[in-house]
């Protein structure tokens, strides 16, 4: 996730923690714009009918974050995890409402490589994936993070063990292991 100024993301979050709405005003287009990015990428694996646009969830989201009023913002890392775990559970909102069955029928692959691309050729199953990061949390809460950061939220894997407070070395080893995990819970699922 590359800023022109991470640095001055967090410094103005932390400002804004403190009150300071100015810091608030400078902040909003710094983050908005990688918002934005972030919503295109889920986007781009949406199928052509889909009525959500970019712009809407970001929206969205955006409120969502402003309304966050009893988080303490650390830095950009976490705010931006934060992000992520609102789109996804924006995503899914839409994705139940649009009546997708909970398993099989429409059920899609969802490609979780290195370079957090989803699959060009079908929509991903956000539904199934995200019963299927329930069912991990259950398990190992950390690994469901990992993979809620990385995939939904486009974070680096030093970001993600930075909002984590875990060596990056943990945080590949959990991100190898979610994969598979997911990757045989969801080939059930299409069955």
């Amino acid at each position: 996730m590359a800023t022109d100024s991470p640095e001055e993301i967090t410094q103005l979050l932390l400002a804004w923690n403190e009150g300071d709405q100015r810091a608030l005003e400078k902040l909003v287009p710094l983050v908005y714009a990688e918002l934005h990015r972030l919503a295109r990428h889920y986007m781009r694996s949406e199928s052509a009918g889909h009525t959500l646009q970019a712009t809407a969830l970001v929206n969205e989201a955006y409120l969502r974050l402003i309304d966050q009023r009893q988080t303490r913002w650390q830095n950009r890392a976490q705010f931006f995890g934060i992000s992520a775990q609102l789109m996804r559970r924006i995503l899914v909102d839409v994705a139940r409402a649009r009546h997708y069955q909970k398993r099989g029928g429409e059920a899609c692959h969802v490609s979780l490589d290195d370079t957090l691309v989803v699959s060009q050729e079908r929509e991903p199953d956000l539904v199934a994936l995200d019963d299927a990061l329930t069912v991990m949390a259950a398990m190992d809460s950390r690994k469901a993070q990992v993979v809620e950061l990385r995939f939904f939220g486009g974070l680096t894997v030093e970001e993600t063990a930075e909002i984590l407070k875990v060596s990056t070395d943990t945080v590949t080893r959990d991100w190898i292991a979610a994969k598979a995990w997911l990757y045989r819970e969801l080939s059930r699922e299409q069955r």
